[in-house]
């Protein structure tokens, strides 16, 4: 049997722009999808025992199976020639917007190499996670599967010719609490990363705009975290959870989410992914503050 790990994450900065070649900043979480994997008699066989929001693993499902066989290929295997037994848990929850599809294809990858005797760099599971990627994002940025293959906190710049990505580790003086508050809804990150590439050509001249601001964030951003101004970050991701409105991916729920954290204390709160739904995070350093936030949003 082979087995292997993804982290989840949550991005602090960039999430949409990073699609167009913005850089970002993401951070891996201290939860995990977790894969096993052991040769079956007939096909892709998946059990899926992650917790999460209501409908999650149903909506999935055939992102899934194609994620897989686009994963297979990637590793050089031909998908009608293995037929697998998949179990998926861990403690990172089926949510929208913590990267839980990234983190299950690196663990599924993993596992898979690892029952089939291939040896692989991390590199080329990032590699082959990517792949997967596509089956859910279409047209994904790459800086999910990153996250959830290295783990710690990372610049993440796409290269738009089709090079390498730029990945970047940032060094910071101690862990920072958060909260991950969700919205309960299962969010489609296809049809937001589609509808976003839809108005910036319908408009160009206001999206180029708010992604030069969505650039000059994403520098503020590290280096007030490289001298540990959480103060500033926050600000920073307050802002930059302002332009994800202006491009039109967050919700009522998300704003609501958003808006409680920050009246409670949180040094800032955004959306994170694709939005339309999913997740938010704060920014709550300290386990007290951590506490009050998560409290306030669980009330609502």
């Amino acid at each position: 049997m082979g087995k292997g790990s993804g982290f989840g994450k949550v991005i602090l900065f960039g999430e949409h722009f990073v699609v167009h070649g913005v850089p970002g900043i993401v951070s891996a979480i201290d939860a995990t999808a977790d894969a096993e994997v052991a040769r079956a008699a007939k096909g892709i066989n998946i059990k899926d025992e992650r917790k999460g929001s209501k409908g999650y693993a149903e909506e999935k499902r055939l992102q899934q199976l194609e994620s897989i066989d686009r994963m297979l290929k990637a590793m050089g295997i031909k998908p009608e020639t293995v037929a697998f037994n998949i179990w998926l848990g861990g403690n990172l929850p089926g949510f929208s917007g913590l990267g839980a599809s990234a983190a299950s294809s690196v663990a599924i990858a993993r596992g898979v190499a690892e029952e089939l005797e291939m040896t692989l760099s991390s590199e080329k599971i990032n590699e082959v996670a990517y792949e997967a990627e596509k089956a859910y994002a279409g047209n994904p940025s790459g800086i999910d599967n990153t996250a959830a293959t290295y783990g710690g906190l990372l610049w993440f710049k796409k290269n738009m010719t089709g090079g390498a990505n730029t990945i970047e580790r940032i060094s910071i003086r101690k862990p920072v609490e958060i909260i991950i508050g969700s919205t309960g809804k299962v969010a489609n990150t296809k049809a937001m990363v589609e509808g976003v590439a839809e108005r910036k050509r319908k408009n160009p001249q206001k999206y180029d705009y708010i992604f030069k601001q969505a650039e000059a964030l994403a520098y503020a951003g590290r280096k007030a975290l490289e001298v540990y101004d959480l103060k500033k970050v926050g600000e920073l991701m307050n802002e930059n959870h302002r332009l994800l409105q202006e491009i039109e991916v967050s919700s009522r729920e998300l704003d609501l989410l958003v808006d409680i954290a920050q009246k409670q204390g949180a040094f800032g709160a955004k959306l994170t992914g694709g939005g339309g739904g999913g997740c938010m995070t704060a920014l709550t350093p300290t386990r007290t503050l951590q506490e009050k936030v998560a409290a306030a949003i669980e009330r609502e």
